[in-house]
């Protein structure tokens, strides 16, 4: 049997086909907000690509003759450098402290992924259970105004409390407690670290958390409060269940970073103190102390080439497993 189309349904599809329902020109505004950022993608994340070749490449820069078509120094030398394959990358594998850096790496990104999500999603929810919206701005703006500090800043921040004659010693001192000097004290310093990774990025982190908790329906809470569930039981059984997909998606972006250090915090915070060396070494410090020393830029090409790698395959594997045990909360 066949069935005749009207005119007024073929002009539907039509304009379907064209705009695609409409979609795309409704939202054009929308769009028009993401170009910003899709150049600033584009510029520093795409245009660089190219020298990757640098992590496989004995990299001198030279200087182009004046015949040469390319007159870029930088364009120039990814074109006339040697290949040394993945010689640059033992660099990162065969130096004494390989083992030092990649444990703290590791470790200390564990560390702030699972005590962070504690933070961020504690103070999400208290932030939430406020019943003065005033309050509760002024309290998240309070907590979040530390991301916008320097890690420099910080650093003298925190000179001034731990030092010999800081405010801490000088607390003892006066209680009659013995003093200590923090800076000789390695066993000290990861507890510091996470401290002050907590103190700076919960506020941020709880943001989109705070989001998530807001968007939620009024009515299963009320429901519950009717059945007589307090808050534990309510947060236990509503607010924590709908919370874990958005929870499942930021730890798998996170896993994604686990071999890159927060440099700034690394270097900054110990203030040069080379006493507590082997609990600040990161893959990020150990790279730039390389550079200081005059290796060549081969090398933190290889050792960002690795990071980017190992993060990819820690997302995809991750990803993997979450679809495997739950479909619905995977990335893709």
């Amino acid at each position: 049997m066949t069935t005749t189309l009207s005119n007024e349904t073929k002009r539907a599809i039509k304009k379907r086909k064209k705009w695609g329902s409409g979609e795309v020109k409704r939202h054009i505004a929308f769009f028009t907000m993401l170009i910003p950022g899709l150049v600033f993608m584009f510029c520093f994340n795409y245009m660089p690509m190219p020298a990757i070749v640098m992590a496989f490449q004995d990299y001198k820069l030279m200087m182009p003759p004046a015949d040469s078509f390319v007159q870029n120094p930088f364009i120039y030398t990814l074109l006339n450098n040697d290949f040394v394959g993945f010689g640059n990358f033992s660099f990162l594998f065969t130096s004494r402290d390989t083992q030092i850096f990649l444990r703290n790496t590791i470790c200390y990104n564990l560390a702030f992924m699972f005590i962070g999500l504690f933070f961020s999603v504690g103070l999400a929810i208290g932030v939430n259970e406020l019943r003065q919206r005033f309050l509760a701005k002024l309290y998240h703006t309070i907590l979040f105004l530390p991301y916008f500090l320097s890690w420099l800043i910080v650093t003298y921040l925190l000179y001034a409390l731990i030092c010999s004659n800081g405010v801490f010693n000088k607390i003892a001192t006066a209680l009659g407690r013995p003093t200590m000097n923090l800076y000789n004290q390695t066993s000290a310093w990861p507890l510091i670290f996470v401290i002050a990774n907590i103190w700076r990025y919960t506020g941020n982190n709880s943001i989109i958390y705070l989001a998530t908790i807001t968007g939620f329906d009024q009515q299963l809470y009320e429901a519950a409060a009717i059945d007589g569930a307090g808050k534990f039981r309510q947060f236990q059984h509503i607010t924590f269940p709908l919370l874990i997909p958005t929870i499942v998606l930021l730890q798998i972006l996170a896993v994604g970073r686990i071999m890159n250090g927060d440099f700034d915090m690394f270097y900054c915070l110990p203030n040069g103190a080379g006493a507590i060396r082997e609990a600040t070494l990161t893959i990020d410090v150990y790279v730039y102390n390389a550079l200081k020393s005059g290796a060549q830029l081969g090398y933190p090409a290889a050792a960002g080439l690795f990071q980017s790698v190992v993060g990819l395959i820690m997302v995809v594997t991750t990803n993997a497993i979450v679809r495997k045990v739950q479909p619905d909360m995977a990335m893709f």
